[in-house]
């Protein structure tokens, strides 16, 4: 499945000799060449596979936050005096969100009152502003991609860096590039404009990824967009398991109609992280078995019911298909078919009984012995 490019540019964060954070734009969007799309949907593959999302909305307009206007955010200079240092301490003030400001910019590109690249260099600023403002160093390629997938248009920003690759010619020569690193893209926020135009009372639109390295990377994308987090994605997955395992017991199944049953969430799983949509429990409920309620009626019951809607976490898959876990010097991970066959657990003694070691754990077992 491709992707339909309408508008894709990119500009740069870097530091000046003056060691202050500055914005290089680029003057025209790149014209749409296979290459182009090809990036774009690997893009958009990299967003969909990365866990620890965030999903929300634009702040609403009676939020008690501080209102700054568009021409003072895009326009403002440093004085001689006051060096847009990276380091500096952030007030009160600028820690608040931005109310509208990238918010008209977005509509005004979208009713054409502002072509792509002039939105784009703009709302650059405001991301550079916001990631001094929060006290952040982030430097690297800012990419504006708007696109159609699946019948959805997108808006997707991102900052890139690059790594070196070495190759070689036919001449056996060593050469040297720098590549996007899409694997390690992790400062991304991605707008869903079909539902923004369409559904904006569910605040379900803006999604960004969450978490790196111990800190909150998101803090800054939020401040940039305007943005507050109104569901928390890993929870939702997370619930999700323990939901499906609860009714799989009030549904008294055997223990192999539970695996298949898990079979069928993760092969639901993979359909959706494969599509990049998000997990819908009513669509998840039909391929559920039923003999007394539903899986939808069940979770509306339940006493912290999920979202009828939220973006898949790849972690989910791993822990639909194994039982793991550490600690006190022992690490163990077992696929859950086995439960019941080769594998067995008495909760009275707390013992875990394997039959069929592994070869290789076996014969590290019989030369310790020896």
């Amino acid at each position: 499945m491709s992707a339909l490019i309408h508008h894709f540019v990119v500009h740069q964060l870097a530091v000046n000799q003056q060691q202050e954070l500055v914005l290089v734009p680029r003057a025209s969007c790149f014209n749409v060449s296979p290459e182009i799309e090809n990036l774009a949907q690997q893009i958009n593959h990299a967003f969909n596979t990365k866990p620890s999302k965030g999903v929300g909305a634009f702040v609403t307009e009676n939020a008690e936050i501080v209102s700054v206007s568009r021409d003072t955010l895009i326009q403002e200079e440093p004085s001689a005096d006051k060096e847009p240092s990276a380091n500096k301490e952030p007030s009160a003030e600028t820690q608040t969100p931005h109310i509208s400001t990238f918010k008209t910019l977005l509509e005004d590109m979208q009713s054409e009152k502002q072509d792509f690249v002039e939105f784009s260099i703009q709302a650059s600023e405001m991301l550079k502003k916001s990631l001094i403002d929060t006290g952040t160093l982030e430097t690297g390629f800012v990419l504006f991609s708007h696109y159609q997938f699946l019948a959805t248009d997108y808006l997707m920003i991102a900052i890139i860096n690059t790594k070196e690759h070495v190759e070689i010619n036919r001449d056996l020569e060593l050469t040297s590039s720098d590549h996007l690193d899409l694997a390690k893209m992790q400062l991304a926020v991605r707008i869903d404009l079909t539902q923004l135009a369409v559904s904006a009372e569910q605040h379900r639109y803006i999604s960004f990824i969450k978490g790196r390295m111990g800190r909150k990377v998101s803090d800054f994308f939020m401040h940039f967009i305007g943005c507050e987090e109104l569901v928390d994605v890993k929870q939702q997955n997370k619930q999700l398991l323990t939901t499906v395992d609860a009714f799989l017991s009030a549904e008294q199944l055997d223990p192999q109609e539970k695996n298949q049953a898990r079979e069928t969430v993760s092969d639901y799983y993979k359909e959706k992280l494969e599509l990049g949509e998000d997990i819908q429990i009513q669509e998840l409920a039909a391929k559920l078995p039923s003999d007394h309620v539903s899986f939808e009626e069940f979770n509306q019951g339940a006493e912290l019911p999920l979202e009828e809607q939220f973006q898949a976490d790849r972690s989910v898959l791993k822990t639909l298909a194994k039982f793991s876990g550490q600690g006190g010097g022992i690490s163990l991970s077992f696929e859950r078919k086995l439960l019941g066959e080769r594998v067995s657990y008495d909760a009275g003694s707390d013992t875990l009984m394997i039959r069929g070691i592994p070869p290789n754990l076996k014969d590290q077992l019989l030369k310790s012995q020896s």
